[in-house]
């Protein structure tokens, strides 16, 4: 099943910053990355209201504190997937960003960052990212 949400995560990001690069092109950059996050914080506080709204004082907290920035980050992911798809195409940027995910969130399992468990270093996962790195950079020549 997670693999299936994740997928469809894939697609979900592929289609929206195409959308977010349209809407910018015939608007501005702040206003498309602005009227996505308040889009999404719509949709979110309706499906609050809708899946028993446990009360939002947890956010209180919430230890350490930075952890509560991933709106702020939000905010320059729609950012950086707008201008990447406006300079290099939906294609080449959608591959760039995934590497470049890829090859975060495993040095984020490396080091043990943010409070994710640590992960022992793996020759196999190691190979497999400079591979798909590599397919990517041949991809976009």
């Amino acid at each position: 099943m997670g693999f299936i949400i994740a997928l469809l995560s894939g697609i979900l990001m592929s289609i929206q910053g195409v959308f977010n690069t349209q809407v910018m092109k015939q608007t501005s950059m702040w206003v498309a990355a602005g009227f996505v996050q308040l889009t999404a914080f719509l949709v979110c506080i309706t499906a609050w209201l809708f899946t028993g709204k446990k009360g939002i004082s947890g956010l209180m907290n919430v230890s350490p504190r930075y952890m509560l920035l991933g709106g702020v980050i939000g905010a320059f992911i729609t950012y950086t997937v707008i201008k990447s798809i406006e300079i290099m195409g939906p294609a080449k940027a959608a591959m760039v960003i995934v590497i470049s995910q890829i090859v975060a969130a495993y040095f984020i399992e490396l080091i043990g960052a943010f409070g994710v468990q640590k992960a022992e270093f793996d020759v196999k996962k190691f190979v497999w990212a400079t591979i798909t790195a590599v397919g990517i950079f041949m991809f976009s020549k």
